[in-house]
């Protein structure tokens, strides 16, 4: 009874380790969801969306940003070639069937006859820029036009968005851009304001115009910018996402493989491969809640192979270890239902967990494991039989027991008995002292 006293204490410090699993549970439930594959997809994918929106924003950043720069170099350059002219107070060039006198400047020499073959003809800064304007748009594509709220010239009248951005610089604005056209074909157009400078005081100052006015502006149309990449940007966010779910997907099955073969080795027994006590008392706990809740009977069977230590003393350890692969190997194969299972309790003792078996089957069963041990014919000069035997403790649940440590008192007990009874035999246990039956599923929460 002191050995059964011993195996008491040894299940109330598992049961207490089952506590610590069941409480720590959650925590690991918390771990394992975080390695869901489907967890780890959707942030992979939220990262290579997040980083094709952010591409993209930064592509459209960059073409609007070299749009306008480009914008404004030719604006800068229009502006610079009309302050040159404006500071020589205008240019004389020949009269030809391209470049008329300009109507609409009134200056007294307008025109210089130098002879019969050769006219002059004064170019002001706003006819300089039509005509750039023209040079532009013959050569590159590139539109400028020079524009007003109150043009002289009928030709320079606003259009509808000239009229809104020249609108806009009266209150203040430096500068207007925007793309226009269609996503194949994008076109650019820029404005900016034309500040009355004092060159041009000495023409428009009897308009009304007065230093740092804004007189109009110049608008620059750039009939081609480079378009966004957006197939490529989308192939290559789509190759990277598929190639890193199909990595996801690969890692996440090896951890999977790992974590299994981990939890196995964590439920059994590395000499006999078969579940270990840990597993033992950890669905002990949920078939003994089990059969109290659909009031079946539990039956549970301790074993002990017969005088181990005289067997091991003989032929050493490594026969011992193939003795106990032996043992547990026909204990396993002797039991025919899915429910059922054995167990390597400590040293060389097995435990089997019979759900919905009353006392009379499970000492069947416990006869035919006994019978089947023996038949192996295992050489055992030590025993009394002359063979390796075991003695079977077997118990059932019964309303009488308060928990399934009392299952196990039993069975133990049983065990003993056939063990002082002569060894290579079958003894069952039954309640004897009745005590308060406790209702399992609230006494055995851990």
């Amino acid at each position: 009874m002191q050995q059964g006293a011993k195996h008491y204490e040894e299940d109330v410090l598992c049961l207490g380790f089952v506590g610590y699993q069941a409480n720590a549970s959650a925590h690991g439930t918390e771990v394992r969801l975080l390695l869901k594959p489907w967890l780890l997809l959707t942030v992979w994918l939220a990262l290579v969306l997040g980083s094709l929106g952010w591409n993209l924003h930064q592509a459209y950043s960059a073409r609007a940003e070299m749009a306008m720069r480009t914008a404004q170099s030719f604006f800068d350059q229009v502006v610079l070639a009309r302050r040159w002219n404006a500071q020589h107070g205008g240019v004389y060039v020949p009269v030809t069937e391209q470049t008329q006198p300009n109507p609409y400047l009134k200056v007294p020499d307008r025109d210089i006859r130098v002879s019969d073959e050769l006219t002059l003809t004064k170019i002001n800064p706003a006819f300089m820029t039509r005509q750039l304007g023209e040079i532009a748009a013959a050569t590159n594509g590139v539109h400028f036009h020079i524009t007003s709220l109150k043009p002289i010239r009928p030709d320079n009248r606003p259009e509808l968005w000239e009229r809104q951005a020249l609108q806009r610089f009266e209150q203040g604005a430096q500068e207007v851009g925007e793309f226009v056209g269609s996503r194949d074909h994008p076109m650019y157009r820029y404005m900016a304001p034309l500040i009355t400078e004092q060159p041009c005081l000495d023409c428009h100052e009897q308009d009304g115009y007065r230093l740092g006015d804004v007189r109009g502006g110049i608008s620059v149309t750039l009939p081609r910018v480079a378009t966004v990449p957006l197939v490529s940007l989308l192939v290559s966010h789509l190759v990277i996402g598929l190639v890193g779910a199909w990595l996801i997907l690969l890692s996440t099955r090896l951890m999977q493989r790992s974590h299994n073969r981990l939890r196995q080795q964590a439920v059994l027994d590395t000499l006999t491969s078969i579940p270990n006590r840990r597993f033992f008392i950890e669905n002990l706990v949920d078939e003994f809640r089990r059969g109290r809740r659909q009031r079946t009977p539990l039956s549970l069977i301790i074993c002990d192979i017969d005088n181990f230590k005289s067997y091991n003393d003989t032929f050493g350890h490594p026969a011992g270890d193939r003795c106990l692969q032996a043992v547990a190997q026909t204990l396993s194969d002797g039991l025919k239902r899915g429910g059922d299972f054995c167990a390597r309790y400590g040293g060389e003792e097995f435990v089997v967990v019979l759900p919905d078996t009353p006392l009379a089957n499970a000492a069947q069963v416990a006869e035919d494991l006994r019978e089947a041990v023996a038949g192996l014919g295992m050489r055992h000069p030590g025993s009394d039989f002359d063979c390796v035997t075991i003695s079977m403790g077997v118990a059932t649940d019964d309303p009488c027991y308060p928990d399934h440590e009392a299952l196990i008192r039993q069975a133990d007990e049983a065990l003993y008995q056939a063990k002082a009874l002569g060894r290579n035999r079958v003894e069952v246990r039954q309640c004897e002292n009745p005590e308060p039956a406790v209702d399992a599923g609230m006494a055995y929460q851990v």
